[in-house]
């Protein structure tokens, strides 16, 4: 039999698609007549809002879900190119359209693709919706549903949204770390790797990190030298692990030095922020952003704007940017917000300024750790400080959060208020004394409790201070002690800068350190030397294998030394010249016209103290080479500098200097046997100087027509020593020093760097050097004149010996 070519169910099939097909089509006529422009094509053409949300409104019954994303797109491309952006977002989320997009999103979020779905969920966070809100908890959950199929472009934006919710720490944020860790070899995207190192970077372990910026380092030649954000990412990630590491630091600053012009206040300030983190100082960042920066001063009137170009510009500045930026947030002074003024205070201590009338005391309003520290610290400056009872019981308040260093600035503060009672007498110094106790309490306590050597290292970095070094510094020793067998190449240059600054000989963390170093000096950035040698320069102490440590921290700089800044190659060199070390490439860099003039435009943006010093560093470099090393025939030439530096010095004696000269004029036969305050050929001060005939009787300056007072003159001798005036044959010259405390380290009496170095120059001078410390001067044994006086006699006429 013939089969109908329609039967009745096809012809009743064929009707429904026929209606479906009608229905749709006169959708289409009605709505899109044929030949109207495509609806992302429209919204391409708009030119502000209204214009977007009109079409939105027209549309709202045909929008499709990528038509929701792109209003979403171009609703916050808008809002980037305004300014007061929080009142323009404030007024486009109140919008009944933006509710209308609200609404589509939820129906239509499951047909989104990938990258359609995460660019309205972060476009939605933008516009300030809550992360608690129901459509933002629903798209996110329907990224995680889809996560692993997230190419790494979307994943790096969609944890940008979860960082923007402040999930660092969620599972969700595990998975993308392990996403991360799964596919990093083939990763080729820098972009998209440098948003997600600093997303997860809460989460990396430190093989991660290592991995993480190993691959980063592959990846840096294929961008774009104009690519700042992803440098900025970059160094933002390194800060975010606590991990200093220069080869990346170094390249992501030729970035932003090659795009300097093109960076505006915001970033210029927040490279600023992460470089003082990191401990990274590049003085030619500093040198360009300051002009840059000096040219923004009379483009900023706001508060806030002019607030974050004071607390960047001021510490470089020089004076009359200084007086400039002073005056002018002076002026704004009325209108700042406490959080603006502590950051002005903060700067203004970098800056070595305080203007009281920009202090306000905002202490009894302020919860943050860091805000009521910075608040006690600038009134404890003020001219009549006082500490109330309702300040002790803030600081009481949080002291159980606080680290380290917040109990530090807390300890500093409280005992200069202790020190201004005995000016300013007031009922608060037993209460200031109690909260003194509690602060040594808290401290011991968190000391104890560590296990962690790298997070101890955080809070060591920028310790100092009279009550951390008689309060804890046992303690803290004890501490790196417990947990010497953690030092690493990662941490090593931290705990040596540590121990530096303390002046705490401890031979079981010198020796570990040496001994990293020469196991793991590959992993070591060559930068890192100048903290590693600085503990041994300073303490005096060489360690096992001197020679081959030394050699081994010298060969690895070697080749970086045309990067180091200026100052710090000077400090290298004279630290090492402090252990008698004179490496010839080291000292070719330093004295010549060339690096010279790069440190003077240097020494141009120092504070004054830091100026001051790092010119001493190099008069004191350029004399330990022209004595320890003649042969390299390098110049003195700080003649007019130390004539300036010792000219009001020179002559003055306090009262126990008085006392001294007084026995040393009966022990040797009268004051003109004897002189006080001399200056040596190349000036080194001496406290007394005197001169032994070959039957070791003292000899009259007098008689040798040796004015007091003056320096002679220098000549030089075929033994490559330099020696004042002539003596009779046989005689000697004696210089007595008196050493104080800082001459020697502090837990025990062993020699620092630089008085050991000044004892051999004085040597090769021609002096027979008597260093007298001040524990056997002041030692019970010494208690009376008389016992005084048989000292000198022993340590001058005695065996010769010093």
């Amino acid at each position: 039999m013939k089969k109908h070519l329609f039967s009745p169910d096809s012809l009743f099939t064929d009707m429904l698609r026929l209606r479906a097909i009608c229905s749709f089509s006169w959708r289409v006529l009605r709505f899109r007549p044929f030949g109207c422009e495509p609806l992302i094509s429209q919204m391409d053409k708009c030119t502000n809002e209204e214009q977007l949300f009109d079409l939105i409104e027209e549309n709202k019954a045909i929008i499709s879900e990528e038509e929701v994303g792109c209003a979403f797109n171009i609703l916050w491309q808008f809002q980037k190119q305004k300014t007061g952006l929080l009142k323009s977002v404030e007024y486009i989320r109140n919008h009944p359209q933006f509710l209308t997009l609200y609404h589509l999103t939820t129906n239509k979020m499951e047909f989104m693709n990938d990258d359609n779905l995460v660019n309205v969920l972060y476009q939605i966070q933008q516009f300030a919706v809550e992360s608690h809100d129901p459509l933002v908890e629903a798209l996110v959950t329907e990224a995680w549903r889809r996560l692993e199929r997230f190419d790494m472009n979307v994943l790096a934006k969609f944890s940008t949204c979860l960082a923007d919710q402040h999930l660092h720490f969620s599972p969700l944020m595990g998975k993308i770390a392990d996403i991360v860790s799964r596919n990093l070899e083939t990763i080729q995207d820098l972009r998209s790797l440098s948003v997600l190192m600093v997303s997860i970077s809460s989460l990396t372990s430190q093989r991660f990190q290592e991995q993480l910026v190993k691959k980063t380092e592959l990846l840096f030649d294929t961008i774009d030298s104009s690519q700042v954000n992803i440098a900025r990412r970059i160094v933002q990630f390194l800060r975010n692990i606590k991990y200093s590491y220069y080869p990346l630091l170094e390249r992501c600053n030729k970035v932003f030095l090659s795009n300097v012009n093109d960076l505006d206040l915001d970033f210029i300030s927040k490279i600023f922020s992460l470089y003082h983190s990191l401990q990274f100082h590049n003085f030619e960042f500093i040198l360009i952003t300051k002009k840059r920066l000096t040219e923004m001063i009379p483009l900023f009137d706001q508060p806030a704007t002019f607030v974050k170009l004071f607390v960047v510009l001021g510490p470089v500045a020089g004076p009359e940017e200084k007086k400039q930026l002073e005056s002018t947030i002076l002026l704004m002074s009325e209108e700042l917000t406490s959080q603006q003024a502590l950051a002005v205070i903060g700067a203004m201590e970098e800056m070595e300024s305080r203007n009281l009338r920009l202090i306000k005391n905002y202490l009894k309003v302020s919860v943050k750790t860091s805000e009521i520290s910075i608040l006690v610290c600038a009134i404890s400056k003020l001219p009549s400080p006082h500490l109330d009872e309702v300040g002790i019981s803030r600081i009481e308040a949080i002291l159980p959060q606080c680290d380290l260093n917040d109990l530090n600035s807390f300890a500093t503060s409280v005992l200069r208020w202790i020190h201004y009672g005995h000016v300013y007498p007031d009922n608060t110094t037993g209460k200031q004394l109690k909260l003194l106790q509690k602060l040594d309490h808290y401290g011991h306590q968190r000391l104890q409790k560590y296990n962690n050597l790298n997070s101890l290292c955080e809070e060591l970095k920028s310790l100092k201070g009279d009550w951390f070094s008689e309060s804890l510094l046992e303690e803290t020793v004890a501490t790196l002690q417990r947990l010497v067998d953690e030092i690493n190449y990662t941490n090593v240059a931290g705990i040596a800068y540590f121990i530096s600054r303390t002046n705490y000989l401890n031979t079981l963390l010198l020796d570990k350190i040496a001994s990293v170093v020469l196991q793991q000096i590959e992993k070591i950035h060559p930068f890192a030397i100048f903290a590693i040698i600085l503990p041994f320069s300073t303490l005096n102490y060489d360690p096992p294998q001197r020679d081959e440590f030394f050699g081994t921290c010298i060969q690895h700089l070697n080749s970086y030394l045309s990067l180091l800044d200026p100052l710090r190659i000077v400090f290298l060199g004279f630290f090492l010249a402090t252990l008698e070390y004179f490496p010839e490439d080291l000292l070719k860099t330093i004295f010549n016209i060339k690096f010279l003039s790069r440190l003077d435009s240097q020494l141009e943006i120092l504070y004054s103290t830091l100026n001051r010093k790092v010119q001493f560093r190099l008069m004191e470099l350029n004399r330990a080479v022209c004595l320890e090393c003649p042969e390299y025939q390098i110049p003195w030439f700080h003649d007019r500098f130390c004539q300036q530096l010792y000219n009001k010095d020179i002559g003055s004696l306090n009262g126990a200097q008085q006392q001294i000269y007084k026995m040393l004029a009966e022990v040797l036969g009268g004051t003109n046997c004897v002189k006080a305050s001399v200056l040596t050929p190349y000036y080194h001060p001496i406290d007394f100087e005197c001169i032994l005939d070959k039957r070791k009787k003292p000899l009259p300056y007098g008689s040798h027509n040796i004015t007091s007072g003056k320096l002679p003159e220098m000549h030089w001798e075929s033994n490559t020593q330099i020696v004042g005036s002539r003596l009779p044959p046989g005689a000697e010259r004696i210089a007595l020093e008196f050493l104080d405390l800082r001459a020697f380290c502090r837990n025990i009496p062993h020699l620092k760097g630089k008085s050991a170095m000044k004892k051999r120059h004085l040597e090769i001078l021609g002096y027979r050097v008597i260093q007298i410390p001040h524990l056997e001067w002041n030692s019970m044994a010494l208690s009376t004149k008389n016992a005084r006086m048989d000292y000198l006699r022993e340590r001058i006429f005695g065996d010769g010996k010093s």
